[in-house]
């Protein structure tokens, strides 16, 4: 979801590291996010990764 959106918007979305059970990746140029590499994550967490990628892609992109 957040591969094709930065894509759409010109923006790359790339791995930059990993650390234990989680990932960091980076938006453009300007936001790092980490992500947990679980096989689900919980709600609040996921509206946490979207609503840290609103600068870039806008707000409420994923709805």
């Amino acid at each position: 979801m957040i591969r094709s959106a930065a894509r759409e918007n010109g923006l790359a979305w790339v791995q930059v590291g990993s650390r234990g059970s989680h990932e960091k990746w980076r938006l453009g140029t300007s936001i790092q996010v980490a992500i947990p590499r679980h096989r689900e994550i919980n709600e609040l967490t996921a509206r946490a990764i979207l609503a840290a990628t609103e600068d870039e892609l806008g707000e409420g992109w994923w709805r």
